[in-house]
Parts: C-alpha cells; sequence; structure tokens
C-alpha cells in the first residue's frame, strides 16, 4: 500500500477539502486527487463522495480512517527506530558483564529520558569499528591497539576506562586468603582463560602481559560459558583466572569464590569509546560527557599498561588539548 496515498487519505479527511490537504501537504490540488483515485482503486472502494462544502468520508472512508491513522503511526516508529538523531543511541558493549556495560547502566540512570539501545556485536575492535563506520551503531567500546592514523578517516576514538583487574579463584587455592597478589606472586600460578581468540585486542594483552611478567596463561580447551568456568574454578586448588574488576559474575554461594586484586603494579586494560565524528546523534556527545566524568585514575598507584595503551592515552590527551 502506497504511504503518500494514505497520509494524502489523512489530510483529506482531517481538512474535509482536497485544497485544504494540499496545502498541507506541499502539493498540487490534482495530486491529491491522483493519489486519492489511486488508493481507491487499490483497494478497490469509494473513500470520499463531493459535497457542496468539499468532501465527505463513505461508510468505506470512515472504517478506513482508523487504520490509516495507524499505518501512519506504525511508519513513524519504524522510521525513528533506525534514523539517527531519533532512534535510541546505540552502542555496542560486546558482552553485557563487563565494564563498559556497567558504565552505560550508570549513564541510562543519570540520564533516563535518552533512550539507548545496547547491543551486543562480540565483534573485535576491527568488526565492531566496520559498524561504526558503516553506521550500524553509533559508538562501541574496545581496546585501540593501532595508532590513530591507522583507523578510517570519519574514526574518532577516546579513551575512558581503565579496567584494574582481580584474580579469581576458589576456596582451596593457596591465594584464597589474600588480600592483595602482586604479579610477582601470580608468575607461580597457572591462569586459566579458555577459549581466548587468537589475534584479537584481548589476546594481544593478555599476551603482552604474560610476556612482561613471566605468567603462565592458558588457553587451551573450548569455552563451556562463565557458568562452566567459575564451577571448575571453584573446585580446583589450582585454577585462577583474571577479570577486570568491574565485571559481573553470579555465582551459587557454596562456591566461595574469591575476587582478590592484582597490585603493584595493578595491570590495566584500557578501552576507548569508538564514534563516527560526524555521528548527528544528539545524544552522543552526552554519553561521551559522562564517560569523560566517570573516568577515573587512581593517584600515586604503581600500574601496568600496554604499549599501545599508552599510545591511546597520549593521543586522547592530545585530542582533548585541540581547540
Amino acid at each position: 500500500m502506497d504511504l503518500d496515498a494514505v497520509r494524502t487519505f489523512v489530510a483529506a479527511a482531517d481538512a474535509g477539502q482536497f485544497q485544504d490537504a494540499a496545502a498541507a501537504l506541499s502539493i498540487t490540488q490534482q495530486a491529491v486527487s491522483k493519489r486519492i483515485a489511486a488508493l481507491e482503486r487499490d483497494l478497490k472502494v469509494r473513500l470520499f463522495t463531493r459535497t457542496a462544502r468539499g468532501v465527505q468520508l463513505t461508510i468505506d472512508g470512515q472504517a478506513f480512517l482508523p487504520h490509516a491513522r495507524e499505518l501512519l503511526r506504525v511508519e513513524a516508529r519504524a522510521d525513528a527506530s533506525v534514523r539517527p538523531g531519533r532512534r535510541a543511541l546505540r552502542v555496542d558493549v560486546h558482552t553485557r558483564r563487563t565494564a563498559p556495560a556497567v558504565l552505560l547502566q550508570d549513564f541510562h540512570r543519570t540520564h533516563p529520558r535518552i533512550e539507548l539501545d545496547v547491543v551486543t556485536l562480540e565483534a573485535d575492535v576491527h568488526a565492531a569499528t566496520a559498524a561504526v563506520e558503516a553506521g550500524a551503531v553509533d559508538a562501541t567500546f574496545h581496546a585501540v591497539t593501532v595508532p590513530a592514523h591507522q583507523l578510517p578517516g570519519a574514526i574518532r576514538t577516546a579513551r575512558v576506562i581503565d579496567e584494574h583487574h582481580e584474580i579469581l579463584v576458589g576456596p582451596r587455592h593457596a591465594l584464597a586468603n589474600a588480600g592483595a597478589v602482586t604479579l610477582t606472586q601470580l608468575a607461580e600460578h597457572r591462569i586459566w582463560m579458555p577459549g581466548m581468540a587468537p589475534g584479537t585486542e584481548w589476546a594481544d594483552y593478555y599476551d603482552e602481559l604474560a610476556a612482561a611478567f613471566g605468567l603462565t596463561i592458558d588457553t587451551v580447551g573450548p569455552a563451556f560459558g562463565n557458568e562452566a568456568l567459575l564451577a571448575e574454578i571453584a573446585d580446583s586448588a589450582e585454577l585462577a583466572t583474571l577479570a577486570g574488576e568491574r565485571t559481573r559474575y553470579l555465582w551459587p554461594d557454596s562456591y566461595d569464590l574469591r575476587r582478590i586484586p592484582v597490585r603493584d603494579p595493578a595491570p590495566i586494560y584500557p578501552m576507548s569509546l569508538i564514534w563516527r565524528d560526524d555521528n548527528p546523534h544528539p545524544a552522543l556527545t552526552k554519553l561521551r560527557d559522562h564517560l569523560d566524568s566517570r573516568r577515573a585514575e587512581a593517584p600515586g598507584a604503581e600500574v601496568w599498561i600496554p604499549t599501545w595503551g599508552q599510545r591511546s592515552a597520549l593521543e586522547t590527551c592530545c585530542a582533548r588539548s585541540k581547540p
């Protein structure tokens, strides 16, 4: 069904005059007549009868009018669901249990009137950046491992998350009762992170961390999901895994798992917000301002950041200083 013809029918029904409907739609009266005639042919009924004062709905026209209005409402909702600036701000978080999702929930609580569409592309930084460039999402959170000049021309990034790490162990593990652990201590224990895809930015991060401190990070074996991982760790006196301090895990009380901060130095996983600089969505700037206000660095704390993370911090600083 031609929605322009439906829109014209509703305008004529409201105005009672083809001439007034034409003025409201910024088209000619002849165009109104042609659209109505085409709609009547399509429906095989008469929608209007002409009177001395203009036009009047037939019985069929009266029956069709509420459905025509609903068609236009559905069209408007469909348009708003995908059009930048009208649809909800669409942000990729890769998974809903890590720091980006936590920060987006905080943003929603702070700005409850801003419509937010949280999606999980489950893609690496390259695929997620391509989705931003294509306009499929307004922004994404990822570790950016390449210099800014190697990114697509319209893409901008800003480091917004410095995620500290914790070690997650079961009650029988040797570190279970520690208040904090050092990377030197972790070098004596097996860190189990099964199913980590090689070549991803998070694999690059853990490879560099392991090389810097002599850690044994075991990625062998299929990944059966977080529930299976937590169950294995809870039942083991040897297994441990690394997790971001804001990563949300749930497990039965009987597991008695322990989350222990890693310090001296504290390994930092740096994540950036990635967006297009020509994105017109009005909520994008508010999200960037909110993330910037929430970014906290521990003063005086000894931290370890991968080499590409140090570059991203410098680029973000330089970007902020530009007029």
